[in-house]
């Protein structure tokens, strides 16, 4: 039931977020997650992405980090993983700061 409700009061993220929240969510319902924990991760989830060159970001699940290199004419980022030589690309709403 809490995923359930977590879906329908966060229906306007993006389904990446969404996903994100929700686990969060279930994770503090299970008992696994604190209250501080869940609502600083919820919050970092629901702001909009605004990312400017020389940012630090992480991936939503936090595997992966790295700082964004350009911002492209389409909304995209270009960003370099830590440790990589590699550019890639994504969408602001797959990123967060960090």
């Amino acid at each position: 039931m809490g995923r359930q409700l977590a879906a329908a009061l966060f229906a306007d993220l993006p389904t990446g977020r969404r996903r994100e929240v929700i686990s969060a969510l279930a994770h503090f319902i299970a008992g696994v997650l604190d209250h501080e924990s869940m609502i600083q991760i919820i919050e970092s989830l629901c702001r909009a992405a605004d990312f400017k060159p020389g940012d630090r970001v992480k991936t939503l699940r936090g595997s992966t980090r790295g700082m964004i290199l350009r911002v492209l004419s389409d909304g995209r980022v270009a960003w370099r993983p830590d440790g990589s030589h590699s550019e890639l690309i994504a969408l602001p709403e797959s990123l967060l700061l960090g």
